[in-house]
């Protein structure tokens, strides 16, 4: 693909609606242009040889081969950026497929949606957008190598009790493996932003809580951070921190239409500055745009530390880079040593920025 044309899009799906309106959708823009259609996976495999897409818009609920078989072999053929397109009850599935290879997904468009199918065109173009940006062989090196687990060494310097991260798309599977890392739950409180829609949050904390050591839950507003405990921000919403009885609580705010983002990182990392000062940590995945860059700088004045995810491992580097040009991050390192960062470890920081 040569900057500035168009991303070939396979549209896969078994649904004729939803086809049509995937297609209708990507049409009105002209980042992208359909160049074919599937209904199952097998069709959808042997379109890939032949279309070679730039990017392919996948439903996993798919006659004679599922959307899971699908992404194991297009990742082990011929690697492809992938968006799930998933109905909210279908969250248990759309982990697993970023797990898988996926890089981002989509609200599934039905008949009944059909008021809603406005917000999922626009959240489907951003999402487009985005994949330019993607480097697929990030994500090919991170299914191939084992996600790293850190010793249960005590840690070797000063852990800040209280860690805020944000990331965007490649996000999921980036915070999966950073807190699967730590092979018992640290005396630390994090506080997570992962750009998602509305009813997709409470399956991914469901699944970091049974995935890894830390108890994890989306934030409902009113809980103190406590150490070993994950709170997720609500898809669509703002995850804050407040005084309420001589304590710090969250609050959760809701979206405005002026937002750009929703959760917002540059927000809960701004109020967690605020309340946390240095005892505050804050971490920038993986991402497109420049989320985050206000917030680093707010908890750097605040006393606190700042770490970037280096290019080394992003699937998209945008928002670590913005925040790195501030001058606010301390430390920039690959994925994989974050968490020995968070937790005192020895360092290895890369400075260099390409772009």
């Amino acid at each position: 693909m040569r900057s500035g044309d168009p991303l070939r899009v396979l549209v896969i799906d078994d649904s004729a609606f939803s086809r049509r309106a995937i297609a209708r959708m990507l049409e009105a823009t002209p980042l992208a242009r359909v160049v074919g259609v599937a209904w199952d996976g097998e069709e959808a495999l042997r379109k890939i040889l032949d279309l070679e897409p730039d990017l392919v818009t996948l439903d996993l609920e798919m006659p004679r081969m599922d959307g899971f078989t699908f992404l194991r072999l297009l990742m082990a053929r011929r690697p492809t950026p992938v968006l799930v397109v998933s109905g909210r009850s279908g969250h248990e599935d759309v982990f697993r497929a970023l797990e898988l290879g996926a890089v981002d997904f989509v609200a599934k468009p039905t008949p009944r949606a059909t008021p809603d199918l406005h917000g999922i065109q626009q959240e489907l173009i951003r999402k487009v957008h985005a994949i330019r940006e993607l480097r697929i062989e990030k994500v090919r090196e991170r299914l191939r190598s084992a996600p790293p687990r850190l010793s249960a060494l005590p840690p070797a310097g000063p852990v800040r009790p209280v860690v805020v991260l944000g990331a965007s798309t490649g996000g999921p599977a980036a915070l999966l493996q950073l807190f699967g890392a730590f092979p018992e739950a640290p005396r630390i409180a994090f506080l997570v932003a992962q750009h998602m829609p509305a009813g997709f949050t409470g399956g991914f904390a469901q699944r970091l809580d049974r995935l890894t050591t830390l108890r994890a839950r989306e934030a409902r507003g009113g809980e103190t951070p406590e150490p070993g405990s994950i709170l997720l921000a609500p898809g669509g919403a703002h995850l804050e921190l407040e005084s309420a009885g001589g304590r710090t609580v969250t609050r959760i705010s809701p979206r405005q239409a002026a937002d750009k983002y929703a959760p917002s990182v540059d927000r809960l990392f701004e109020s967690a500055a605020k309340h946390f000062g240095a005892d505050l940590q804050a971490v920038v995945l993986t991402g497109m745009g420049d989320d985050g860059r206000r917030g680093v700088v707010a908890v750097k004045a605040s006393g606190g530390s700042v770490i970037a995810e280096s290019e080394q491992s992003a699937v998209i580097f945008g928002m670590p880079k913005q925040a790195i040009r501030t001058g606010a991050v301390d430390r920039v390192v690959p994925l994989a040593e974050i968490a020995g960062v968070i937790q005192g470890g020895a360092l290895r920081v890369q400075c260099g920025i390409r772009g």
